[in-house]
């Protein structure tokens, strides 16, 4: 029973994908006599915790009844008073976690208060479930850096366009519905000005009914040479556009920027361009938490080389288009060494229509 109440408790947590950030996902269920009588999820950054959601939901008194949550209650005040209190002062029995919040201001403490005040708690209930649903929140709250995944999409010999440059659809329908999904569950886009002067792209998230937040656009562009034009700056959208430019960018260029409601964020030059680690600091600044990296070969290399890339969603249709010059998904000068490349590990494979998408994690040198 107690992993079925944690994993409808997940699965509520999941309603505020995308909405939360840079909150984390959570769920929470009351259980009294064997039945369930209140349930809840944290919906909308700076609104209700899953637990207060839970308890205005319940159909009758929860004291004396056990409450399953994904995440530890906090124990501070925020934008909403302790969770932890609310729990005490309801008369909850028993507390099953799923995860202990490695929030500094958090940590350890909401379990504490629960302790301190008679309350029995369960922790480790489906913990792996919950790092997986959690895995932006996890990195952000404890580095203050963005969790990036590096989305890539090419044919079956490796091409992301056709020597020309045509790159209108490798992929599926399906597949690009889910990048739509993706770019809801992050709080920004990136990608490089090659993408945009060539492609001249929205960056904005369209799903089925309108639905869906967009995630702030950011533009690598170390001389801003980005168009005035370009539809990233002329969107109707409440979501941000930031321009990542280098002191090469003129100011009467940083100017117009600045005038078509655009934030320019000027980094020091590494490697000839936009400095990404710093940059990356910046947005965590920012409260941006997780990063979806749409760019083109150039931006993908000099991502993974940096080490700013946590994870890879590489889509992989059924197409072969050949071409010495047509470009791949990894461009740069690449690793000169089979010892030298880049591993992925935790690898799972998803099917969407014909096309296919390999999802992995950059194995990092801790994990050897």
């Amino acid at each position: 029973m107690d992993m079925e109440m944690m994993k409808r408790a997940l699965k509520l947590a999941e309603k505020g994908t995308g909405y939360t950030n840079p909150n984390p996902l959570v769920g929470a269920v009351i259980v009294k006599n064997g039945k369930i009588i209140g349930e809840g999820c944290h919906m909308l950054y700076g609104s209700d915790h899953a637990e207060v959601n839970a308890f205005k939901n319940a159909t009758e008194d929860v004291r004396g009844a056990d409450m399953y949550v994904t995440l530890e209650p906090c124990s501070h005040y925020g934008k909403t008073p302790p969770c932890a209190n609310a729990i005490v002062e309801k008369g909850i029995k028993r507390v099953f976690l799923g995860l202990v919040d490695p929030n500094p201001k958090v940590s350890g403490k909401g379990i504490k208060i629960l302790k301190d005040n008679g309350i029995e708690v369960i922790t480790g209930i489906l913990e792996d479930e919950g790092r997986k649903l959690n895995e932006i929140f996890l990195k952000y709250i404890t580095t203050g850096l963005p969790f990036c995944i590096m989305k890539t999409a090419m044919t079956l010999d490796g091409k992301i366009a056709t020597a020309i440059g045509d790159s209108k659809w490798i992929t599926g329908e399906l597949s690009r519905k889910h990048v739509h999904k993706l770019r809801h569950q992050v709080a920004g886009i990136m990608a490089g000005i090659g993408t945009v002067i060539a492609d001249d792209p929205m960056l904005t998230t369209r799903l089925d009914n309108g639905e869906g937040k967009d995630p702030v656009r950011i533009i690598i562009d170390s001389s801003a040479r980005i168009p005035l034009e370009a539809k990233v700056l002329n969107l109707d959208s409440k979501a941000a556009t930031i321009i990542a430019a280098t002191g090469r960018a003129s100011k009467e260029k940083i100017k117009a920027l600045e005038g078509k409601g655009a934030e320019v964020i000027l980094t020091p030059v590494k490697d000839g361009g936009v400095d990404l680690n710093y940059l990356m600091k910046k947005l965590g600044e920012h409260k941006i938490d997780s990063v979806l990296l749409e760019g083109g070969s150039s931006v993908n290399y000099s991502a993974l080389k940096c080490g700013i890339v946590d994870k890879v969603n590489a889509f992989i249709a059924p197409k072969i288009i050949g071409g010495d010059n047509a470009k791949t998904p990894v461009g740069g000068e690449g690793v000169r060494y089979m010892r030298d490349a880049i591993l992925l590990k935790d690898m799972k494979l998803h099917k969407f229509g014909e096309d296919i998408m390999i999802e992995g994690y950059i194995r990092r040198e801790e994990d050897a």
